[in-house]
């Protein structure tokens, strides 16, 4: 501070401390950024008004010259302007070289009179700068410096546009250059002709003191008119004239006398000049800061209320600052003025000294009453309007029955009184209501509500009539979203549920938004969709939730297919059977699930949120929400109840590991390997106490972050290799790691607990050795924190975490490694994990498997209860999350069926053999899904098996190298065991007496079981992949040695040998003629051979992955072959030329064009129609190469299809062990 300024102070000091009070004077300095809101409290901790004075001057004399300024203006402000005189030949000169402070809001004592002479409006006692709209204003004002003209500030009631409009006159570089006549300021408002009259006059005689122009005040408008420009003309040339809050356009011509003119309005139509917008938002930042300096706190002290207090203001700097103001007065009543704020009760919201209008709702009302009377009833339609959506004109056009040139029109009148916004995107215009002005008129026509409703549901009715919207169509998305919404508030049950009920509408809606919005308005309006019965609502969601990734994606699946599968008394089946039944007619193709009655669904919902494998999801603390993080490198948030996605994040720059919910689920954390060191989990503590997160990592540290304070509070060490897992105890006590040295360690603080070495319990089983690597997967504490359980390989292992005792040991699975555990919450179950695509839960007191379950198409990664332990999720590599209710699947009963089977299509039916859980034989009559037959459990697992074509008997193959044939008509088995190893493929010669299989030993024996004789055919090299017979007692057979052989079975003499293919053949078929095969390998292509010259006829080259399978027609002209990309293709065969290639015309990305492997095709006995398995079933029209039909089962990797002579009935098994006997619907 200049000594100059200094000396005043001081010398003043008596006076100062005598007579001024601090507060209000401390209100402008912090407005000024110049004192400190430390400061502000430090000056009133002292007990008296002199001490507090003096305080306050202390703090000055300490400071720079810009306190000096700021502190000679707040004196003038409020009415110290004789002390204020005393200060005033101390007035430090500030230059605009010494910074642009004078610029930011400390104006100097010239400016100051300046603006208070020109009328110009004091600052708020609390404000904050908006920098980017003042210098917006500023700039527009830089243009009228040579030459009249005009600026108009707009914007709606209460967004700042006054108040932005002084700050930026506060600017001594902006009126010397510009403005050297100064600022005259006239506050307008609304209204007649007297009062304009009356505004002139007291102008007219405010700019002419001295009387120079006449001695008594204009007699009218015109006669004023007149004046003010001889005034302008001759004693204020180059003035700035500012007209605030003008709402009439023929206002202004009283003031049309070419001067420059600045205007503020809500209504951007009442002038053509340039025009400056101002936002209706405000920062919630800023609005933390207003209501922080109203009420002088920090923001850091301010109650929690003060978050939903501004959140509820929706941005309104005028509604921040009226709150403000009355927590001033009433500082307790935060959490009153927050109900009102959240209740719509504006009317209470009342009196700001600086606003003109005694209540919130009257200034918003003002701007709506001045609509012409027309239009009023347009406004009042918007009511019905969702927050935040951005609504196009088609859709008000329907609601008006009205042209778009026509609402558009309208709707300008509504912009241009800052009433609605518009958001012109290219061609089409969307508009949309702040919210503010949303919650004023949904509470001004609260009880018109149900009908305005009604009247948008009733036009969209009468415009649409029985059609749907389509995606091409503007209006369309409008629709989708909120058609449901309009119908429930109108509360039109009838309307709601013939659209929630309808197929036609769930295809439309969940092909452009997807299944997850659809799932929650079946919840949120479940009320009024159950008046009559919950039945059908409930048949309709639960479709969707086990459908709805199937329908999210792309190729877009037959919605009536899917629904034809489902159970046949829920009203989607009845739906879809009855559109079937009229496609048809148009030559539609549709399936029968015929055996589905065995079918139960265990999951509750299925949500496909990743393109990419699903690493990791986790619920809530409060259970109503999902996180989930994968490959794809984002977190995704969604509701548990439907799926609906609440938020999604790129949160990082490679694969997202895992994902966790604090204890008040204000945060999620995420880890992942995009940095130099991979961290494997992360896990929050269980409560609110303290926000702790731990993280382990590959560089075998555990740590410990403190979240509030940001920083790593312990750092854990003790692992030897890589930590794969860790996880806080239920009470916190302690943290639990697992790692890949073997060991599971339990930690306090720093401090290791215990260590048990995992490794101990694997070195004494039988077939692990002594040096045996054991990667602890996982661990997961009981939720009364005295056991702990591991898991490590195929096992889990129980622990007291007192004593390190070992309480239980459970083998989990033979042919499948553990990815995941979890205890549930306040019972004995475990869900395990499984990379063989299931989910089991184990009872810890039983030791007893109580549920299997299946439906991930591929790895499962994570199993995860919800707090309460009555759903759990789990997540996949197939994309997908399922959520399961625990109650309902431990119901379930645990029955796999192999995918190797053998069916025998008769007359009237079907027999099918199968096997079950891989150790039993069953016979299943196709028809009614019945279990003729089932053997006892075998000693080896069964791999293969097959039926003679009398149904005399039965045969399978074993894994030990073992066949043994059942005689079913007395229960008699026969066994013999020639191969050294496991029994692939076994076959019945026709008459049924002999038994002929391969192995992978490289053999195929022929055994007459009956004579007991048998021989062998040897001669491939590696394993043979399949056989099939042939006339004559010859046999075909094709092995990963490349190549193919003909046999005599009678004699095992090899009659032909082709080296076919550089690679392993895949496999074989034979022409319906007997005249040629074909087969496919490996190597990417398939041959076509001819018999009689031993030769090959064509190479079909074109396939880019390996071609796993291939098929004649009946009529011998086409060969089909199908691949691991999915592609399937059809040939020629007297030409060897491609005809078409068959694959769906659209797929998401990272989709196969089959879901999978081609494993097995199929031609209809006059060659128009190819049925093809590999992730799923489809049809193909052979002649155009088009898709027909696809159904989808519950599984994948289908390995073959069995179908009928009529091709009318196909059965399959998929990777879950799920039976599918399919009848063409006819």
């Amino acid at each position: 501070m200049d000594v100059k300024s200094r000396n005043h102070l001081l010398l003043n000091h008596e006076a100062l401390v005598r007579d001024i009070k601090t507060s209000y004077i401390m209100d402008h300095m912090i407005a000024d950024e110049v004192l400190t809101l430390q400061e502000e409290e430090k000056v009133k901790a002292q007990t008296t008004q002199k001490e507090r004075a003096a305080m306050l001057i202390k703090i000055i004399l300490a400071k720079d010259n810009y306190s000096y300024i700021s502190f000679y203006n707040a004196l003038l402000h409020e009415g110290y302007k004789d002390l204020a005189a005393l200060l005033q030949d101390g007035i430090p000169i500030i230059s605009s070289c010494n910074g642009n402070k004078s610029m930011d809001g400390v104006t100097s004592p010239q400016l100051e009179t300046v603006l208070c002479e020109g009328g110009v409006p004091q600052r708020p006692v609390v404000f904050v700068t908006r920098p980017k709209l003042v210098k917006a204003i500023q700039q527009k004002l830089y243009n009228l410096r040579s030459e009249p003209g005009w600026v108009t500030v707009y914007g709606m009631a209460g967004c700042g546009k006054s108040v932005l409009t002084a700050e930026a006159l506060r600017d001594h570089h902006l009126l010397e250059d510009c403005f050297p006549g100064g600022i005259h300021w006239i506050s307008i408002g609304k209204q007649d002709k007297a009062g304009l009259l009356m505004k002139l006059q007291n102008l007219c005689s405010r700019l002419d003191q001295d009387f120079s122009l006449s001695q008594r005040p204009p007699l009218n408008i015109e006669e004023a008119k007149d004046r003010l420009r001889l005034l302008m003309l001759r004693k204020y040339p180059r003035c700035l004239m500012v007209l605030d809050d003008i709402w009439d356009s023929w206002v202004l011509k009283a003031f049309d006398n070419q001067c420059q003119v600045l205007i503020t309005s809500r209504d951007r139509s009442v002038t053509d000049s340039v025009t400056v917008p101002v936002e209706s938002g405000l920062a919630h930042d800023k609005g933390l800061e207003i209501l922080s300096l109203f009420v002088n706190m920090k923001i850091t002290d301010l109650p929690e209320e003060a978050d939903s207090i501004v959140g509820e203001c929706k941005g309104s700097p005028l509604v921040v600052s009226l709150i403000g103001a009355l927590l001033r007065d009433f500082p307790n009543r935060w959490g009153y003025y927050l109900r009102q704020l959240q209740n719509k009760q504006f009317k209470r919201i009342r009196k700001s000294s600086s606003y003109d209008y005694e209540a919130l709702d009257e200034a918003m009302s003002m701007s709506v009453e001045m609509l012409n009377e027309n239009f009023k009833d347009y406004y009042k339609d918007l009511s019905v309007l969702q927050k935040d959506v951005k609504v196009p004109t088609k859709v008000l056009c329907i609601l008006w029955d009205m042209e778009t040139e026509e609402v558009e029109d309208i709707l300008q009148e509504f912009v241009n009184k800052s009433l609605l916004f518009c958001d012109r995107n290219g061609k089409s215009f969307h508009y949309y209501l702040h919210d503010l002005q949303l919650d004023f008129l949904t509470e001004k026509n609260r009880n018109q509500l149900q009908e305005l409703h009604k009247k948008i549901v009733n036009q969209y009715k009468k415009h649409y009539k029985l059609h749907i919207p389509t995606p091409a169509q503007e209006d369309c998305m409008y629709w989708y979203n909120f058609l449901a919404y309009h119908m429930a508030s109108a509360n039109m049950q009838n309307e709601l549920c013939a659209l929630m009920f309808s197929l036609d509408w769930i295809k439309a809606k969940t092909e452009l938004v997807g299944p997850a919005h659809l799932i929650h308005e079946y919840v949120e309006y479940s009320h009024i969709l159950d008046q009559k019965d919950s039945r059908v609502r409930e048949n309709f969601q639960e479709f969707l939730s086990l459908n709805g990734h199937l329908l999210g994606r792309q190729p877009f699946p037959d919605i009536i297919q899917l629904g034809l599968c489902q159970p046949e008394i829920s009203e989607v089946y009845q739906q879809a059977k009855l559109q079937a039944q009229q496609e048809l007619v148009k030559g539609a193709f549709y399936l029968e699930w015929v055996n589905k009655k065995s079918m139960k669904n265990l999951s509750r919902l299925v949500v496909r949120p990743h393109t990419d494998a699903v690493y990791h999801a986790c619920f809530s603390k409060d259970g109503q929400r999902i996180a989930s993080c994968g490959a794809d490198k984002t977190l995704q948030v969604f509701k548990a109840k439907s799926g609906e996605k609440l938020l999604e994040i790129k949160a990082h720059d490679d694969e997202v590991l895992c994902c966790a919910f604090s204890a008040d689920d204000r945060f999620v954390a995420t880890c992942s390997v995009d940095k130099k060191v991979k961290v494997n989990c992360c896990q929050f503590n269980n409560t609110n106490d303290q926000l702790l997160l731990a993280t382990c990592s590959n560089d075998t540290y555990i740590k410990l972050w403190d979240l509030n304070k940001k920083y790593c509070r312990n750092t854990m060490f003790g692992h030897l290799n890589s930590v794969s897992h860790c996880r806080f105890s239920p009470d916190d006590k302690y943290v639990a790691s697992c790692s890949s040295d073997g060991t599971l360690k339990v930690l306090c603080s720093a401090n290791e607990l215990k260590t048990i070495d995992i490794k101990d319990f694997f070195r004494n089983a039988d077939e692990y050795q002594d040096d045996v690597e054991v990667l602890v997967k996982c661990c997961s504490w009981s939720a009364n924190c005295a056991t702990i359980m591991v898991a490590a390989k195929n096992r889990l292992l129980l622990f007291d975490v007192i004593t390190s005792d070992l309480l239980a040991e459970v083998l989990i699975s033979h042919h499948s490694t553990i990815q995941y555990c979890d205890f549930c919450p306040g019972n004995q179950l475990v869900a395990v994990a499984l990379s063989h695509y299931s989910v089991e839960l184990w009872n810890t007191e039983s030791f007893l498997k109580v549920a299997d379950c299946r439906g991930h198409l591929s790895w499962v990664h994570c199993v995860t209860f919800s707090p309460d332990g009555s759903l759990f999720l789990t997540s996949s590599d197939d994309q997908t999350i399922r959520i399961w209710e625990s109650s309902k699947v431990c119901k379930s009963s645990a029955l796999v069926l192999k995918r190797e089977l053998d069916v025998v299509f008769q007359d009237d039916g079907l027999m099918i053999l199968a096997i079950l859980n891989q150790q039993h034989l069953q016979l299943i009559d196709g028809n009614t899904g019945h279990t003729d037959y089932l053997t006892e459990a075998q000693e080896s697992l069964i791999c293969c098996c097959c039926l003679s074509e009398d149904l005399q008997y039965a045969a399978f193959g074993e894994e030990n190298g073992t066949v043994k044939v059942l005689k079913l008509s007395n229960r008699v088995f026969k066994s013999r065991t020639g191969h050294e190893k496991s029994v692939q493929h076994c076959q019945f010669t026709s008459d049924g007496r002999t038994l002929i299989s391969s192995s992978d030993d490289s053999t195929i024996q022929v055994w007459n079981w009956q004579s007991e004789e048998y021989i062998f055919l040897k001669g491939h090299k590696e394993a043979v992949k399949n056989f099939r017979l042939l006339e004559n007692s010859r046999l075909l057979s094709w092995s990963f040695d490349g190549t193919v052989k003909v046999w005599n079975i009678c004699t095992g003499i090899i009659e032909e040998d082709f080296v076919c293919h550089e690679d392993a053949v895949l496999s074989c078929a034979v022409s319906p003629d007997a005249t040629k095969f074909s087969s496919t390998s490996a190597d990417k292509t398939a041959k076509i051979w001819s018999f009689e010259s031993s030769s090959v006829l064509h190479e079909l080259h074109g396939h880019k992955g390996c071609v796993r399978c291939c098929t004649f027609s009946f009529d011998n002209k086409f060969l089909a072959t199908g691949d691991d990309n999915g592609e399937i293709r059809i040939w020629d065969v007297s030409r060897g030329e491609l005809l078409h290639l068959c694959s769906p015309i659209t797929v998401d990305e990272g989709e196969s064009t089959h879901g999978g492997w081609v494993t097995d095709l199929c031609f209809s006995p006059e060659s128009n129609m190819l049925v093809s398995c590999g992730g799923y079933l489809k049809w193909w029209n052979v002649t155009t190469g088009e898709s027909l039909q696809t159904f989808y089962t519950n599984g994948t990797n289908l390995k073959s299809i069995y179908v009928s002579p009529s091709f009318k009935v196909y059965v399959t098994i998929d990777n879950l062990g799920i039976l599918y006997v399919l009848r063409m619907l006819e």
